[in-house]
């Protein structure tokens, strides 16, 4: 193992991999083999949650509050909170984390606050990010990430990355480059919803790319044995939920799959299985035809997907049955994801002779947040121009290409 330092101030741990590593050390493993040598003689802040852990299942609050080489003075929360609980979109106040001791200060917070404030960094010569994140844009972390260090430039705070899987694996991209017209937390920079990176990469693409008005030192430090054709299931590493909502090593794929047909059905009875067991991994309602959507669906011959006939009574509403299909994925490397949702689109309309544009646009709706998710009006156009989903999957064509060739210089990993 070495460490190189490239012009742009970011410092990267290279770990060579042999054939009999056959297991992916995460960064946090590497940086204890190492001796915690970035961290040493810093006052250290740490921004993480309960996916932050070792590839033992220990927390790296744990790990770094017990090694005597750290000085942790501070933990710092995205949404959903340190603990991970916290519902989507429910802010929450600074605390103090009861483990440990140690000031717990929220950007996830009231006022709102989305990102440190200059008291936050004041006490600590770095920030260290170590959570898992989902491989989809519009899942806030990266955002938060990209937040936290833009403002440790202006502050003068190393920003330290440790790295993780990106569990869509980091081959896969997919979706329009988002439009800077529609930044928000669920899209802050210009890459596709699938963008096939790890936080280590995109970090160091974030502060290339001057996407940040200040840029601060960068201190990637590298996971050991994970290569881009992984997606999570081949890690052999546990998934600790990210979210409420996320929690198994699929949930990512089954998030890309429907989260953004949830933004665009919300009002028309379509559920995508949230609070019932499922979430993410299934496209029911009560006036679904359950065998003829899978029969639709399965005829577009989706590669690595199948659509499953489902019916189920509802948990969360008394007396109500659900029909659908659920989603399963059969080859995770090559199966689309972003596309599900725009192939059940055309399903809906196909079989159950329903528009879903049109029954939201009919109900005086908002479409801001499917906007901001899409990253783009782009699609929202399309659709009232009468477009099918898969014309809108073949439009994305062009960004995709564009941005594999953008993100090739930043790429860690072969």
């Amino acid at each position: 193992m070495r460490f190189v330092t490239f012009g742009l101030g970011i410092g990267l741990l290279v770990s060579y991999c042999t054939p009999a590593q056959a297991r992916v050390y995460l960064a946090n493993e590497v940086l204890t083999m190492r001796g915690f040598e970035t961290l040493r003689g810093k006052r250290v802040g740490l921004l993480t949650n309960p996916s932050g852990v070792d590839g033992r299942g220990r927390s790296v609050i744990d790990i770094l509050h017990k090694s005597p080489k750290v000085n942790l003075v501070a933990l710092f929360g995205a949404e959903h909170g340190i603990d991970g609980r916290i519902p989507a979109g429910k802010e929450f106040p600074n605390s103090t984390h009861r483990r440990t001791g140690l000031p717990i200060y929220s950007l996830y917070g009231p006022g709102p606050v989305r990102k440190p404030t200059p008291a936050m960094l004041r006490k600590i010569d770095c920030l260290v990010y170590d959570i898992q994140d989902t491989g989809a844009r519009s899942y806030t972390f990266i955002s938060t990430m990209g937040l936290c260090m833009e403002e440790c430039g202006k502050t003068g705070v190393e920003f330290v990355v440790l790295d993780r899987p990106n569990p869509l694996g980091g081959q896969r991209v997919e979706g329009l480059i988002l439009n800077p017209r529609f930044k928000s937390l669920v899209g802050q920079w210009k890459i596709p919803y699938v963008y096939g990176m790890t936080a280590g990469e995109l970090a160091y693409m974030i502060s290339g790319e001057n996407w940040i008005g200040h840029r601060p030192k960068i201190s990637i430090i590298k996971m050991k044995g994970w290569k881009r054709s992984m997606t999570w299931k081949s890690t052999g590493l546990k998934w600790v939920p990210t979210s409420p909502n996320i929690p198994h090593g699929d949930s990512p794929m089954h998030y890309v799959s429907t989260g953004v047909l949830g933004e665009l059905g919300a009002g028309s009875g379509l559920s995508i299985g949230i609070g019932e067991g499922m979430p993410f991994e299934c496209v029911v309602s009560t006036w679904m035809n359950t065998d003829g959507m899978a029969r639709y669906l399965n005829s577009r011959r989706l590669r690595g997907v199948h659509f499953e006939p489902i019916s189920f009574k509802s948990r969360r509403v008394k007396n109500r049955t659900y029909s659908g299909v659920r989603i399963r994925f059969t080859n995770r490397s090559i199966a689309p994801l972003m596309a599900i949702n725009y192939h059940i689109v055309d399903a809906v309309k196909a079989v159950a002779k329903r528009d879903l544009f049109a029954t939201r646009t009919k109900s005086g709706r908002s479409f801001n947040m499917f906007d901001k998710v899409n990253g783009t009006d782009m699609i929202r156009r399309d659709l009232a121009a009468g477009r099918s989903g898969a014309q809108i999957v073949k439009s994305w064509a062009k960004d995709e290409a564009r941005f594999r060739q953008q993100r090739a210089k930043y790429l860690l990993y072969n």
